[in-house]
């Protein structure tokens, strides 16, 4: 009997083992596709903008010629695009510059809380701030004072931009206007339907939502004029002065000044150093043999793709600045 026992004991155990076996085995698979052996999932933004189609030609791009698979995702934007990576559910992400210096100092959109389990792989392009709206009678952004005004999605980065730029002028976003969160599609059907005054859209213009806007109603872009620049840049530095040329969108006739921040790409600190160097690569490499497939690779030069200093860059991504002469700050 006692035989009998100690052999069911033994199989109970070795059974158990088994077990705790398959499950390790399950995690260094879930490490591995962390580390970027398997698919670098890349968190973008919404369908209607530039950070998703811009980053699904770049993610074909490293699939087809890097070395590296690439999934380019749709995502509620910049905010969001950090705390998936930081939830390991993303390898890379597109992210404002000024977003991705509020994580990782743990201010505005992340008060309190700041992420550090990411680095920048490259800046791209600058995003203009594009404030649209059907309105011709709104030629400042002192106009919208007591109008219904989108101010981008909740909790985006946008909505900081936003809030900076009305700030620049005495316009208090919870006081002064009636703040509407949308996303950059649902903005312009508010505009096209006459549900909005106007609207905030952060992205490299042309973007998808205004195109479409204007190719089905008279749309305007409002300007920004020197001084309240220059207010903007005493307490947000990150502001660069900026210019969207006339014939941008359909019917816009005159150059708007607005302001800029840049576009990055960000990576989760576990994925190889390999597996970004490749995609930093295929960045340049896609930009030399590719340009047509998106406009915004026209904008790319090592310049402004090394020229972030809030946030440490991935080692890869140094790796392959270093071979062109290039140093960036690492962690």
């Amino acid at each position: 009997m006692k035989k009998k026992l100690l052999a069911i004991f033994v199989a109970a155990c070795a059974a158990c083992m088994a077990l705790a076996l398959v499950g390790c085995g399950s995690n260094s698979s879930s490490s591995d596709n962390k580390s970027g052996s398997n698919e670098l999932r890349f968190v973008t933004g919404g369908e209607s903008g530039t950070y998703y189609a811009y980053g699904s030609v770049l993610a074909q791009y490293a699939t087809n010629n890097a070395g590296v698979k690439v999934n380019a995702l749709s995502s509620e934007g910049s905010k969001a695009n950090i705390q998936s990576l930081e939830s390991n559910e993303a390898e890379l992400a597109f992210c404002q510059t000024d977003v991705a210096t509020y994580a990782y100092n743990g201010t505005n959109l992340f008060d309190g809380a700041a992420y550090k389990d990411f680095s920048v792989v490259a800046a791209l392009y600058p995003e203009q701030v594009q404030i649209v709206t059907c309105n011709a009678d709104i030629k400042s952004v002192a106009d919208l004072k007591g109008k219904t005004v989108s101010v981008g999605a909740a909790n985006s980065g946008v909505y900081f931009n936003a809030v900076d730029i009305l700030g620049a002028y005495g316009i208090d976003v919870d006081k002064d206007i009636s703040a509407v969160y949308q996303n950059f599609a649902d903005s312009a059907d508010s505009l096209k339907n006459g549900k909005l005054d106007a609207a905030f859209i952060v992205a490299g213009a042309p973007t998808t939502a205004i195109t479409d806007l204007s190719t089905s109603k008279q749309a305007y872009l409002v300007s920004m004029d020197a001084e309240h620049i220059a207010k903007l840049q005493e307490t947000s530095p990150y502001y660069a002065a900026a210019s969207i040329p006339a014939g941008t969108y359909s019917g816009m006739e005159a150059d708007t000044t607005t302001v800029s921040v840049l576009s990055v790409v960000l990576a989760n600190n576990s994925v190889s150093e390999d597996d970004v160097y490749n995609f930093t690569k295929s960045l340049f490499d896609g930009a030399q043999n590719n340009a047509d497939a998106h406009a915004k690779y026209k904008e790319l030069n090592l310049e402004t793709a090394s020229s972030i200093t809030s946030v440490p860059y991935h080692a890869g991504a140094a790796k392959y600045f270093k071979e062109q002469g290039v140093e960036v700050p690492t962690a």
